[in-house]
């Protein structure tokens, strides 16, 4: 929708997204092991909102409402009611109503919709958080948690490794229709990995790719499901993080501006937002991220902008073909040419319309919740320059986000203006 009011993001904070591949993760092979324990979901929520209190200088005493993103704390945590949880990290939200959304992985972007309804409705001073562990059991265990995003009883049994064999089957289809080469659907994980190489808050900061070994399989980079249909079209490099972490961010109306002290230059500012759910295993065409095309469709026409004025992206890359669905269901390419752009170099940092410019699922990291606050966060450091070494040359002054759940069974997108 449109806003009916205008809505404003004033800022937030990301925590480091860590998991195996980042120097900080403690696991059975990891030095520190058995001396130190990695964070908790607790302490990512506490980390975030408290960070963004911190960086926007808010008082927490003007929050209003708060919403919090995670998909699966019960499974992976033990710990459910989590708008309970997120209030123990600062006093003085003690009281203020703060709730959870679930969405699959686009529970963040959730949170972020139903804060932005909350000021529509007359809070003036809203906070979005988003927050995900898990890595505290194996990755096969971690898939049947993850599989509850799907529709459990027709396609759990595709493969142990439920996720990866449906995006498996995407690659298939789309590399068979359109003639699209193991190679070309590198390109994006090389990318992926060069952003997060420049990025300290990533969780493969310290990880790379070439392009000759993302695009085959290898002892690195081995072709894991026991599908045998589906194995040959997917690798480990093709697949986006276990990841743990957060991010929180505030939003605002005008009036809530004035009570923070803020003006709206400081800011960003929310041109419209979407939503689009479609129903669990019933995809009609794999090479199509159709749900997604919808709910862009309709924040284009709500924003009054088209795909051509977009500047910067943040979607949702769950895996690299995922990503060239992405840039054409969002329409920065044409069915089937998704990948052209891709190679071109066309989404890079210095490209025509740069893409995850901070590593994306792929390489920043997927901490499920949190991802959907994530992309908001990335667009807002763009367009305010905070973004360092990965910082586009052009602050940009267009951006969206795309954030996705399950097989494109659940989209938020919103688009973005800066204040200048």
């Amino acid at each position: 929708m449109k806003p009916l009011k205008r809505i404003f993001v004033v800022g937030g904070e990301l925590t480091t997204f860590i998991g195996k591949g980042h120097p900080d993760f403690v696991w059975k092979k990891h030095p520190d092991f058995g001396k130190r324990e990695n964070p908790t979901l607790e302490q990512y929520l506490t980390q975030a909102i408290n960070g963004a209190l911190e960086k926007t200088g808010v008082d927490a005493e003007a929050i209003d409402r708060g919403f919090v993103g995670n998909f699966a704390g019960e499974l992976f945590n033990s710990q459910g009611h989590l708008g309970a949880m997120a209030v123990r990290a600062n006093e003085k939200l003690v009281g203020k109503p703060f709730t959870r959304l679930e969405g699959a992985c686009a529970s963040g972007g959730l949170a972020i919709l139903s804060a932005m309804d909350a000021l529509h409705a007359g809070s003036d001073v809203v906070m979005a958080v988003g927050a995900e562990v898990q890595t505290t059991v194996s990755a096969r265990e971690g898939a049947g948690y993850l599989a509850r995003a799907s529709h459990w009883e027709e396609e759990r049994s595709i493969d142990e490794f439920t996720f990866p064999a449906m995006f498996a089957r995407r690659a298939k289809h789309y590399k068979e229709a359109f003639g699209v080469t193991d190679e070309d659907i590198a390109h994006v994980t090389v990318k992926a990995y060069e952003n997060a190489n420049k990025n300290p808050k990533a969780h493969m900061c310290k990880v790379s790719w070439d392009l000759e070994s993302a695009s085959k399989p290898g002892d690195r980079n081995p072709a894991f499901l026991g599908n045998e249909d589906l194995k040959p079209h997917l690798k480990v490099s093709d697949c986006s993080q276990v990841s743990d972490g957060g991010a929180a961010v505030i939003l605002a109306t005008e009036e809530g501006l004035k009570k923070l002290g803020k003006k709206p230059e400081d800011c960003i500012e929310v041109l419209a937002y979407s939503q689009a759910t479609s129903p669990l295993g019933q995809v009609k065409d794999y090479t199509v991220l159709d749900n997604t095309k919808m709910a862009a469709d309709q924040v284009y026409a709500d924003a009054g902008i088209t795909p051509e004025q977009v500047q910067v992206a943040e979607v949702h890359d769950c895996f690299a073909v995922t990503e060239l669905l992405m840039y054409e269901a969002l329409g920065f390419a044409e069915k089937g040419r998704g990948a052209e752009l891709a190679r071109a170099g066309e989404t890079s940092l210095t490209g025509k319309i740069p893409v995850n410019t901070g590593g994306g699922l792929l390489a920043f990291g997927h901490p499920v919740g949190a991802t959907g606050v994530k992309q908001l966060l990335e667009i807002y450091r763009q367009m305010k320059g905070q973004c360092g070494d990965y910082q586009l040359a052009e602050r940009p002054e267009i951006g969206l986000t795309a954030n996705m759940g399950g097989d494109d069974r659940t989209t938020v997108c919103i688009a973005l203006k800066d204040v200048r």
